[in-house]
């Protein structure tokens, strides 16, 4: 999960710094050519999805384990292994509750990815606008 942190990190400072006019290290780009940026704002945003992503699966897959291993108990109907059960099924329903944190971190950086791209995008067009405003003046 600390992989996915540090990713959701530099995705929100990524996000951070578009919005507040694309300003690196207190330098602004004068012709408003963002291509190099947008590319890492690219490549850092799904990364992030990918990351958690693969950490979902990976949580998925444990409680697939976990599930089986509930079954064989159950089915083998000793006393300790039906014992040993509520534990296992503590584990899953914490499972349960990490996924849906993660879900949710996603959907929460997913809809930011969006309105950052829409708001780049007006932006841009605005900026298009006045420099077309300009030269027909």
């Amino acid at each position: 999960m600390d992989g996915t942190l540090q990713a959701r990190r530099e995705l929100s400072n990524i996000i951070s710094h578009r919005l507040n006019g694309g300003e690196f290290n207190g330098l602004k780009d004068d012709d408003g050519d963002n291509n190099e940026e947008e590319a890492e704002y690219d490549t850092v945003a799904w990364e992030t999805i990918t990351k958690c992503l693969r950490e979902v699966q990976s949580v998925l897959d444990q409680n697939r384990t976990l599930i089986q291993q509930v079954n064989e108990n159950h089915q083998s109907k000793l006393p300790d292994n039906l014992v040993k059960n509520v534990a296992l099924i503590r584990e899953i329903n914490s499972n349960i509750s990490k996924v849906s944190r993660l879900y949710s971190d996603l959907s929460a950086d997913f809809c930011n990815i969006f309105h950052q791209r829409r708001a780049l995008a007006i932006s841009e067009s605005k900026n298009r606008d006045d420099i077309m405003d300009t030269a027909e003046s």
